[in-house]
């Protein structure tokens, strides 16, 4: 079952995660207003974005103390996101369509896994989801029934 982290260890996570949408906001400013930004710049903070997202993320999954398999599949993601910020940073190297390959089959490794449901421990609630169908009645199960007032 998901449960949400304790202020305290979501922490470091969030701060970081601002930090990533900070840089992401001054990275859609470089796109629109490109010549207030120095030539670089623009690969620079795509990857910064990149690689501090994927930090965070690991944080979190620390601080969550996921199943030994849903940790495995929260490496990857952030392996993906880091081949990603690798073909962003170092864009001019002959190497950096393999980053770009690399991240792409990590994604949509992650993506399948999620669809077929491994691990099987996974809880659909942290990507989002919401019971339905087939699900609902465990779901409404774990939850507590409202009292009468």
């Amino acid at each position: 079952m998901y449960t949400r982290l304790v202020r305290s260890k979501r922490l470091v996570p969030v701060v970081l995660g601002i930090v990533t949408l900070a840089a992401v906001t001054v990275l859609l400013c470089s796109d629109a207003l490109p010549r207030l930004f120095p030539a670089e710049s623009h690969e620079i903070l795509a990857a910064f974005s990149l690689a501090t997202i994927a930090l965070a993320y690991l944080i979190y999954q620390i601080a969550h103390r996921p199943a030994a398999m849903e940790f495995l599949k929260a490496i990857l993601l952030a392996v993906a996101f880091l081949f990603w910020a690798a073909n962003q940073f170092w864009w001019a190297l002959p190497q950096a369509t393999l980053f770009n390959d690399i991240a792409i089959a990590l994604f949509i490794l992650d993506v399948f896994l999620v669809m077929v449901g491994w691990p099987p421990t996974s809880s659909d609630s942290s990507f989002g989801e919401t019971c339905s169908g087939s699900c609902a009645a465990p779901c409404t199960a774990s939850r507590p029934e409202p009292t009468g007032q």
